[in-house]
């Protein structure tokens, strides 16, 4: 399994030389499964990049495409996606577990006028939007296996088990408040148990977290308490704040490691960045 960051910012994007290190492109994840199946997490402003990378190497010509909720940034790169456009390519479009009309309705709904020039009933490709159910889905070779989040209008986070390699993706989920229809800590810690890779949603500072709290994200402190927890070989800090530059992230990595060193945790702590590749055995 590999895994490239096309976007890990949160909430808008933030070009300019203070998010050099880290990127400014809203949350997309490539996975390329060792079938050579393609899953993308997330449509933020990243996808724009992805899809000219994937018109241009013309090797993959049917994509998985998995949302984990319907707000602006994890959508707002998809009229952009040029592959959409193109009558040789499949488009699988995934959510939650009953999630087939609403997905639908969030992509149509912001190429709507007046917010884009282009209608969804414009693109070419070939889009499947089947059911959601069964909760354990097959992609490839791999198991797609969704968990409500802690988050606003509520999302879903995946865990992609694909053979021995694993890999959590919890964006958007607010440790420290009960947002409707989230899950118990524990089932948390037990469905990213022992995972090979988790992004997890570290957006806030404790100090910051006093004046943030409810609005769906966690403080890097309780994401890498949770890591640390869940046991997890690799922790990766995921949804970087707008308002953080690359020498906040570079503090909030460092503070993260130190936390999970003093309780004695083997799990390896690191900022994600923008074109960064991770490959999974």
């Amino acid at each position: 399994m590999k895994i490239r960051i096309w976007g890990c910012r949160g909430s808008i994007p933030t070009p300019g030389k203070s998010t050099i290190k880290f990127g400014g492109n809203t949350s997309c994840i490539e996975v390329s499964l060792r079938d050579g199946s393609v899953v993308i997490f997330d449509a933020g402003s990243g996808l724009r990049k992805l899809g000219k990378r994937i018109v241009r190497d013309d090797s993959c010509r049917e994509l998985y495409l998995v949302l984990t909720h319907s707000h602006w940034d994890h959508l707002m790169g998809f009229p952009f996606f040029l592959p959409a456009y193109r009558e040789n390519y499949t488009i699988n479009v995934r959510g939650g577990p009953i999630a087939k009309e609403s997905v639908k309705k969030y992509l149509e709904h912001q190429m709507e006028a007046p917010y884009f020039p282009a209608r969804f009933s414009s693109l070419k490709a070939n889009f499947d939007f089947s059911h959601g159910m069964p909760i354990v889905r097959r992609i490839g070779t791999a198991e797609l296996i969704p968990i409500p989040l802690s988050h606003p209008n509520g999302g879903f986070g995946f865990r992609l088990q694909d053979k021995d390699a694993s890999f959590v993706f919890l964006t958007d989920n607010e440790l420290g408040h009960d947002h409707e229809g989230r899950r118990s800590y524990t089932e948390y810690i037990n469905f990213a148990k022992n995972a090979d890779l988790l992004l997890h949603d570290a957006q806030y500072t404790p100090e910051e977290y006093k004046h943030t709290k409810g609005w769906g994200h966690s403080t890097f402190v309780d994401a890498a308490l949770f890591a640390l927890h869940s046991g997890v070989k690799n922790y990766g800090i995921f949804h970087h704040d707008p308002d953080h530059c690359d020498g906040d992230i570079e503090r909030i990595e460092a503070v993260s490691r130190e936390i999970i060193s003093r309780k004695q945790g083997t799990t390896h702590s690191f900022a994600v960045y923008e074109g960064q590749e991770i490959n999974l055995p």
